[in-house]
């Protein structure tokens, strides 16, 4: 008898060069990224030294808030590049493809800029202790750290349920985003993103604050700013696909 199964249906062109497209556009903003952090860093490790060139005194210690900040911010901005990454290659709404591509580049400039620094400083690229340290504990993202399961005897390890610093994704939130596909990628994302905000807010406001060597307050206080207005957008996206957002960790 003559086998009279449909044949497999062969994949769509529109959708095969759409997704070709993305993974296209994904490479590029990262590549931009890095373009734009080398010559962003250049810049304002130009303006630091500067600063340190002049009447002021030399590189910040290692328990500064200019380091502490500039290391572990590094870190915590290395995880929104990687999920934004991640939506600039798998979201299915443009909106959430442009917020990525808005953070991808923006937050990967602002790393660029500080491990320039801490190379300038001879200091580490990363702490070798606990995160945070350089943040007292009755401060808001200290204090939320410090209360964080496994900080107060300092047990929480990188592969640990618990993540790093306050709103960062634990591993298994990012093995989960990785699986996840269509409008439901689109609405993990952007709570991810949100708490991830959330909790760098805070962190950058301090040093904002407190940091000695004033590119790096600036700075702090740029990421701030836009930190706000971005958490806004994400409210709004949010608010327009019916999630809510995440409890801060």
């Amino acid at each position: 008898m003559a086998n009279t199964s449909p044949a497999a249906a062969a994949p769509d062109p529109a959708m095969v060069d759409d997704a070709a497209r993305r993974r296209s556009a994904s490479r590029s903003a990262v590549a931009l990224g890095a373009i734009i952090a080398v010559l962003v860093g250049v810049l304002l490790g130009a303006w630091a030294q500067r600063w340190l060139d002049g009447d002021q005194p030399g590189a910040p210690a290692g328990d500064s808030v200019d380091v502490g900040f500039a290391q572990d911010m590094s870190v915590h901005h290395g995880q929104a590049v990687e999920m934004s990454a991640m939506a600039l290659a798998n979201a299915a709404d443009p909106a959430v493809r442009s917020l990525a591509y808005d953070v991808l580049t923006t937050q990967q400039s602002q790393l660029g800029t500080m491990q320039g620094w801490l190379s300038l400083w001879d200091r580490p690229p990363l702490g070798s202790g606990e995160p945070m340290q350089w943040m007292p504990t009755d401060s808001a993202a200290g204090s939320a750290h410090h209360s964080m399961p496994g900080m107060e005897s300092g047990t929480a390890t990188a592969d640990s349920s618990s993540p790093p610093m306050p709103g960062m994704a634990t591993t298994g939130e990012l093995a989960d985003l990785r699986r996840t596909t269509g409008s439901a990628f689109d609405a993990r994302y952007l709570q991810l993103l949100l708490r991830h905000h959330k909790g760098g807010i805070p962190m950058a406001q301090y040093a904002a604050d407190n940091a000695a060597v004033p590119p790096v307050s600036a700075l702090a206080g740029q990421m701030v700013a836009t930190q706000q207005a971005e958490s806004t957008a994400i409210e709004q996206l949010l608010a327009a696909k019916g999630a809510t957002a995440l409890t801060m960790n």
